[in-house]
């Protein structure tokens, strides 16, 4: 069996570290010229809440030979239609796909590849790239889950082996809801990473700060009820049923609600955003395939999201240079 992560950046890199670690075998495939040399050189270097450092195997785009039976796919989602487009003349004929992208990702790839050539898989835990082969894991070390599965009735025959690599990193749970599990870490996503973005903060600061995460609960609450309109059963994440905490429908539970995010978001405290990463470096960001999936699906079932759209509105104009991620737009909700 022949494995890669193609767009191994910091999740990328540490996933590939951990499973080369525990005896594994994939490449580490990226367009970052100066991070494939660094990884090379000095192997992957990983550091935060955990320590460590291992040789990999580290390629460019266009060292890339033969076939791949499993690839996992951890680029940006805006680039998906050109990078799927390529990856399919590596891909085995029987191989697989998994995107371990934001938003719901399977859709657009099963129109290129097939749809059971395409597995899903939702990744409870964050990273930051610090520079070349440096890569930051900042969520606690019993929080490196996945959330496995597909949106077809038939699902690739590797799901197994899929199963076996990453679990070289950390548990994972076979989901026959997958579009349940999609939605979950969506929410999370949407709420956390949308305000995080926005904010120019961490998960735990914009959880912390009463004033933000008033807005991070109607981002919640907005993404519960477009499932709930459109007959979506969201899934627990890590075992905690994030609907029975953090749904409400009078003041009561929406107190109770408050007060519980900062302790439901404690173990990623000090996490930061991919979009804010994004938007740090000058790049465009994913938005549009996390809250923009949650305004879209609202708009087709009829439930508004105008949080969401707001939160969209805002990172646009950081994009377009109009404002900075800051606290000071909190006053633009």
């Amino acid at each position: 069996m022949r494995a890669a992560i193609y767009g191994a950046g910091s999740l990328g890199t540490i996933l590939g570290a951990f499973i080369t670690r525990k005896g594994g075998e994939i490449e580490l495939i990226n367009r970052n010229k100066a991070h494939i040399a660094a990884l090379q050189e000095k192997g992957a270097q990983v550091v935060g809440t955990l320590e460590f450092t291992q040789a990999v195997k580290a390629y460019t785009p266009d060292e890339m030979s033969g076939t791949y039976d499993i690839i996992f796919l951890m680029t940006k989602q805006q680039q998906n239609a050109e990078v799927v487009a390529f990856l399919k003349d590596f891909l085995a004929e029987d191989g697989v796909i998994v995107t371990l992208q934001n938003g719901i990702p399977e859709l657009q790839i099963g129109e290129i590849v097939g749809e059971n050539r395409v597995l899903g898989c939702t990744v409870a835990w964050g990273a930051t790239m610090q520079g070349p082969g440096v890569c930051e894991l900042t969520s606690a070390p019993d929080s490196l889950t996945f959330s496995l599965g597909s949106l077809s009735k038939t699902p690739n025959k590797r799901l197994p082996e899929v199963k076996t690599l990453l679990e070289m990193m950390g548990p994972v749970e076979v989901d026959e809801n997958f579009i349940g599990t999609r939605w979950s870490k969506l929410l999370i996503n949407a709420s956390f990473s949308g305000m995080s973005a926005v904010l120019g903060c961490t998960f735990g600061e914009a959880a912390g700060n009463k004033a933000s995460r008033k807005y991070v609960q109607a981002l919640i609450k907005e993404c519960i009820d477009v499932c709930a309109t459109a007959g979506i059963k969201i899934e627990p994440v890590q075992g905690k049923d994030i609907v029975k905490l953090l749904d409400y429908h009078g003041p009561v539970k929406k107190a109770v609600s408050f007060f519980i995010i900062p302790i439901a978001i404690r173990k990623h405290a000090r996490l930061k955003a991919s979009m804010l990463q994004d938007l740090e470096k000058g790049k465009k960001t994913e938005v549009d395939a996390i809250n923009g999936v949650v305004c879209a699906f609202g708009r087709k079932v009829g439930c508004p999201t105008p949080v969401n759209d707001k939160v969209v509105e805002i990172i646009h104009r950081i994009e377009a240079g109009e404002l900075k991620a800051s606290f000071d737009n909190l006053k633009l909700f």
